[in-house]
């Protein structure tokens, strides 16, 4: 069933494709309907998945046997989240995109073919496998920024991210050829059982450089993170929700799959330096963001802080010495929670800056004023999702950085300190933001009309999921937690 969900949104694409004739508006319905359907399915492995039970819904099936890789797949508690996490993010884009009228049929199979190869990430459990998704997906995303982006710059910054991020794909693939001579395959499983590089030496030191580098380039965190800006300025909203609410966690997800569990020893001998890079990532971030003028750049540039946040729980979860195993583990499942959070409200944020290009044909937080007058709706909307990114109390952002803190501060008190500083320059760019486009006089470069029934429906659901988590958030807990604890005694080992 695992390898239908994750099959699913790319055969209904293929076959889009094969229907020449087909309208755009039986197109459109369909890609609506084929996330729905995958999000359904989703819901029914995690209604089936039992926490305490490791690895489920696993598939194991000789692929390239000469180098002992297979089509490995599986879930647990740190994918099946993000697994539905991400099919609520292209439910949402595609409902968002009920409106687009360019190349409709391309469109379409392009976000379905990211729709499989994100699934397929989350689930995989073998190293070639782990790496062909991850490249096929900086192939698809340059698509969508470079064909539905704005104008002549959307094509630069797209060759922009294909370039900086595809050399970061090779230089993973140098760290999972260097984990194979270490350890005779590139089965995950098999590597985290046997840690060939526990040892430690020059070699599991170059290998852990190769994968950090590469997977901090996707994340991306400081100073990796300069084609972040251009691309999210320059793509389409739905594109830039799906490359900030999901194509980001590819880099977080890949530590907490490959690098902590394979390479314990190293990790732990690396981890204050994993800790710095986050610090860095979370105040650079807040301060470059709380200077912009241009709105979607200063949401981009809050990624760079909130994946900061999830770098500091997984460095923090490295420092053994002097820190308890319960602290660890919070800071792992902070850093799960924060992935799931973060893609949920940057997803929500990002497809409102598409409404707000839609009415105003810019981003410059100048040419605004005075929106909630207007558009009272598309006000709340964003108030909500500005206190979510925030980590207001009540929603998912609170949980996942209280959790993130709590952990973290036991084994790296001062770099702790440091970035709970953070939230108040987060909560300070939020609210200057709201004050420009959304208080005072009104002032517009047009008519700006209040957000549609179909933009609420794609947008809403985003926010109302933040609320749920933030208030109840324990049936996500009961399945992230025993996969930290996990993660964490492997790398105590």
């Amino acid at each position: 069933m695992l390898s239908v969900v994750v099959f699913l949104p790319l055969a209904v694409g293929l076959v889009l494709l094969a229907l020449p004739r087909l309208p755009d508006p039986a197109i459109r319905w369909t890609w609506v309907a084929v996330s729905a359907v995958d999000l359904a399915l989703v819901v029914a492995l995690w209604i089936g998945y039992d926490p305490s039970s490791g690895i489920g819904y696993e598939t194991d099936v000789e692929w390239i046997p000469t180098v002992s890789s297979g089509y490995h797949i599986g879930v647990d508690g740190m994918s099946l989240p993000l697994l539905a996490m991400t099919c609520v993010l292209f439910l949402a884009c595609a409902i968002f995109s009920l409106r687009e009228t360019k190349r409709v049929r391309a469109y379409a199979v392009l976000f379905l073919l990211l729709h499989t190869v994100s699934l397929g990430l989350f689930v995989s459990l073998d190293l070639i496998l782990f790496f062909v998704f991850f490249d096929v997906s900086i192939v698809a995303m340059y698509f969508v920024i470079a064909g539905w982006g704005h104008g002549e710059r959307a094509r630069r910054s797209a060759l922009m991210f294909f370039l900086y991020t595809f050399l970061g794909s090779l230089v993973l693939l140098l760290g999972f050829i260097g984990l194979y001579l270490a350890g005779g395959t590139f089965d995950i499983v098999e590597l985290t059982a046997a840690a060939p590089l526990d040892g430690g030496g020059p070699l599991a030191g170059l290998v852990l450089l190769a994968l950090v580098v590469g997977l901090a380039i996707k994340t991306p965190t400081v100073p990796f993170h300069t084609w972040l800006p251009p691309a999210h300025s320059d793509a389409p909203a739905a594109g830039s929700a799906i490359l900030a609410g999901v194509l980001l966690k590819m880099g977080t997800f890949g530590f907490v799959r490959i690098v902590m569990p394979i390479m314990p020893g190293t990790w732990r001998q690396y981890a204050l330096v994993i800790v710095i890079v986050g610090v860095v990532s979370v105040i650079y971030g807040a301060l470059v963001a709380l200077a912009q003028t241009d709105l979607k750049r200063m949401i981009a540039y809050t990624s760079v802080n909130h994946m900061g946040y999830v770098v500091l729980g997984v460095g923090a979860a490295g420092l053994v010495a002097g820190t308890a195993e319960q602290a660890r583990t919070l800071a792992v499942t902070g850093a799960v929670t924060q992935m799931v959070s973060h893609g949920l409200i940057t997803g929500a944020l990002f497809l409102l800056t598409g409404v707000l290009y839609a009415r105003g044909g810019t981003y410059d937080m100048a040419a605004y004023g005075g929106l909630a007058r207007p558009a009272p709706r598309f006000a709340l909307l964003f108030a909500a999702a500005a206190f979510a990114s925030l980590g207001l109390p009540g929603f998912s952002g609170f949980i996942a950085e209280f959790q993130i803190f709590t952990g973290s501060l036991p084994g790296a008190p001062v770099p702790t300190a440091i970035a709970v500083l953070g939230i108040v320059l987060t909560a300070a760019l939020f609210l200057i933001a709201f004050q420009r486009v959304f208080l005072g006089a009104t002032r517009t470069p047009g008519p700006v009309g209040d957000v549609t029934v179909v933009e609420g429906a794609a947008i809403a659901p985003l926010v109302v999921a933040t609320v749920v988590i933030g208030v109840f958030p324990r049936f996500l807990l009961d399945v992230i937690e025993p996969a930290a604890r996990a993660v964490v005694e492997l790398v105590a080992r």
